[in-house]
C-alpha cells in the first residue's frame, strides 16, 4: 500500500471536493492517501499557505477555485513541484457556459448562498428532528415523506440525509403489539415507504446497540432471531396491506436508500399531479 499526500483545495466548504475525491479514491486499492484540506480560499495569502503546504508534502491537488486570479499561482506551483493538479469543476462549468452561450460567475460559495432553497433545508431538518421516532403523529400531513419500519432500520439517519436535501422526511416505528398511530394510516400528501432489513443482520445490529448502551446483554425479543424473523414479515404484511414500498437496507448506505426513495418520491408527485 503506497501512501501518498492529497491536497483538496477549495474556495467554499470542501464539501463538494471531499465527495468527489471520495468517490475516486475507491477505485485503487493501492494508495493510501493523507488527505490535506484546504477550505475557505479565498485571498493571495491564503493561497500561499496552500503552496507552502503542497511543498512540504507533495502530493495531487483536486480544487475547485473559481476566481481565475487564485486559481493561476496554484497551477503553477503545482507544475513546479511536478505533481498533478486537477480542476474537477472545469468539464461541468465550460460545458454548461457554452450551452448557456454565457460566462460563468467566478465568484465562490454561491452554492451556500442563503437563499429560500438554503432555508428550505434548515426547515425540513428541523421538521426531521421534530417528528423522529414517531413524535408528532398530528402532523405527518405536512411531510413529503414518511419512512417506517422495525428499530434498527435507519429511519433516522435516513431522515436526516433526506432534509439536507430539503425533503420534509418523519419516521413512525412498528413496534410489536402496538397499533400503527391512525393519522398515519389516513395521511393523503405524503409518500409512505418502508424500511426492511435481513433478520440476521438486523440482530448484529441490535446487539451491537446494546452493549453500547447497557454493561450486559439480556436475552429479548428485541435480538431473539425467530422473533425478529417475526417482527419484520409483520412490517411487511403491514406495508403490503398499504400499497406502501419497501426498500431493503441491508446492503445498502443510507445514501443508496435515499436515491431509491427520491426515486419513488418523483413517481408519487408525478401521479400527485
Amino acid at each position: 500500500m503506497t501512501i501518498i499526500h492529497l491536497h483538496l483545495v477549495s474556495d467554499a466548504t470542501g464539501e463538494t471536493i471531499n465527495s468527489v475525491a471520495r468517490a475516486c479514491l475507491v477505485q485503487f486499492d493501492v494508495a493510501e492517501p493523507i488527505e490535506h484540506v484546504w477550505s475557505l480560499i479565498r485571498t493571495p495569502g491564503q493561497m500561499d499557505r496552500v503552496i507552502q503546504g503542497i511543498e512540504a508534502n507533495p502530493g495531487p491537488v483536486l480544487f475547485t477555485m473559481v476566481n481565475e486570479k487564485l486559481r493561476q499561482p496554484l497551477v503553477e506551483a503545482a507544475r513546479r513541484i511536478g505533481v498533478p493538479c486537477i480542476p474537477v469543476l472545469d468539464p461541468v462549468i465550460h460545458s454548461l457556459a457554452a450551452y448557456f452561450g454565457v460566462e460563468m460567475s467566478g465568484r465562490p460559495g454561491l452554492q451556500h448562498a442563503l437563499d429560500a432553497e438554503y432555508f428550505d433545508r434548515i426547515a425540513a431538518m428541523d421538521y426531521a428532528l421534530a417528528h423522529d421516532d414517531g413524535q408528532l403523529y398530528s402532523d405527518l400531513e405536512g411531510a413529503d415523506i414518511v419512512l417506517v419500519g422495525v428499530s434498527r432500520t435507519s429511519k433516522t439517519p435516513t431522515c436526516i440525509y433526506l432534509a439536507n436535501r430539503g425533503i420534509k422526511a418523519a419516521n413512525v416505528p412498528v413496534v410489536p403489539g402496538c397499533a400503527m398511530p391512525s393519522e398515519l394510516l389516513t395521511t393523503k400528501k405524503p409518500l409512505v415507504v418502508g424500511l426492511t432489513k435481513d433478520p440476521e443482520s438486523l440482530v448484529q445490529v441490535r446487539r451491537d446497540r446494546l452493549r453500547m448502551i447497557a454493561e450486559g446483554e439480556d436475552e429479548t425479543d428485541y435480538v431473539d432471531i425467530e422473533s425478529v424473523r417475526a417482527e419484520v414479515t409483520e412490517a411487511r404484511r403491514l406495508c403490503s396491506k398499504h400499497g406502501w414500498p419497501v426498500i431493503d437496507v441491508t446492503r445498502r448506505s443510507i445514501e443508496e436508500t435515499a436515491a431509491q426513495i427520491m426515486s419513488h418520491y418523483a413517481r408519487h408527485c408525478e401521479l400527485a399531479g
